[in-house]
């Protein structure tokens, strides 16, 4: 295995990747992928250095964590801390994030992951005013004196819920979605998570693949990928897909981007280079869909540091053509 730079993870104290492994890709809603291929992903993450999964019960209805339970049961000798959600598969209103659900969920996810704890569990998105609640909180302390589930963190949509999640003294990280195309957690998030001792897990990094500069207008994705059919939030919040911003914007500036790639560096890899380097991130987590993909991206934590006139140039880019759609939304 390659070792790569660990950084710690929040308030679960432990040290994890500065990339890691997202396996949406995994589960479903990207199109099919074969268990074989999803385990050659998996060994080319891990032996490039990767130590940690980001997972959910939702990817795939549970395909996701079962592929990952059956991976590390076939790898003994994988260190992987890994990182499951909840809350998803439930009509999302405020009164379904009870410690009786949240037992029945964690249930779930145990048996699909074959573990009797889980490393880390992280309220999926759930609807804003769950991160206010005290019986949430409550509940998700009582799941860790049950030993249920070692930390529990919480994945957000905009930077308020982030912010509200920080004063929380028993999160342990925060999920969410940073990447050159969307900077406003850089004004506030970060700084409080830092200040606070609260981990960064930066996902959508490359905006769905945007900024792999791959993409044309005139790509077609498959009928089941959320890349088709979410596109203006039809079935989750548009953020998540191309980060929320318009196709055609997002190709046009992500051709910009690309020309920022330091030599021997992919477009890809820089975004996840600029991603690591910003003060306050633990990890960021790229999917991937072959083990190419999964070496590359892999292979960015050894990249230098961007220049700050690359630093630069990424802000004035975001100002120019992707800030009016996206930082007042999130």
């Amino acid at each position: 295995m390659i070792p790569m730079e660990q950084r710690t993870l929040g308030r679960t104290g432990r040290d994890v990747s500065v990339v890691g492994q997202g396996t949406w890709q995994l589960g479903g809603d990207w199109g099919d992928v074969a268990e074989g291929d999803a385990f050659d992903v998996l060994d080319a993450a891990v032996d490039s250095g990767v130590t940690f999964f980001d997972t959910a019960d939702v990817y795939g209805d549970g395909r996701s964590e079962q592929l990952i339970g059956r991976y590390l049961e076939n790898r003994p000798d994988a260190d992987v801390f890994v990182a499951t959600k909840m809350g998803r598969r439930a009509d999302q209103v405020p009164e379904n994030y009870t410690l009786d659900n949240f037992r029945a969920w964690n249930d779930r996810s145990r048996a699909n992951l074959g573990t009797d704890t889980l490393d880390l569990v992280q309220l999926h998105c759930p609807p804003s005013g769950v991160y206010s609640s005290d019986a949430v909180y409550d509940a998700l302390d009582t799941l860790v004196a049950e030993e249920r589930i070692a930390a529990y963190a919480v994945s957000v949509e905009t930077c308020a819920e982030a912010l509200t999640a920080i004063a929380r003294p028993g999160v342990a990280s925060v999920q969410i979605i940073l990447n050159p195309f969307r900077l406003k957690p850089l004004d506030e998030v970060l700084p409080a998570a830092a200040a606070a001792g609260v981990g960064i897990i930066a996902r959508v990094p490359l905006a769905s693949g945007l900024l792999s500069g791959k993409y044309t207008e005139d790509t077609v994705f498959g009928p089941d990928d959320h890349r088709t059919y979410n596109r203006h939030g039809e079935a989750f919040d548009q953020g998540e897909t191309f980060s929320g911003i318009d196709y055609a914007t997002g190709v046009a500036a992500a051709a910009a981007f690309a020309e920022l790639a330091p030599e021997g560096a992919t477009p890809a890899q820089t975004a996840l280079r600029w991603i690591i380097q910003q003060p306050g991130v633990t990890s960021v987590i790229p999917g991937a869909r072959s083990v190419e993909q999964a070496r590359a991206n892999a292979a960015a934590a050894a990249l230098p540091p961007l220049p700050q006139a690359t630093l630069d140039a990424v802000r004035e880019l975001y100002d120019r053509s992707i800030r009016a759609e996206v930082h007042g939304r999130w």
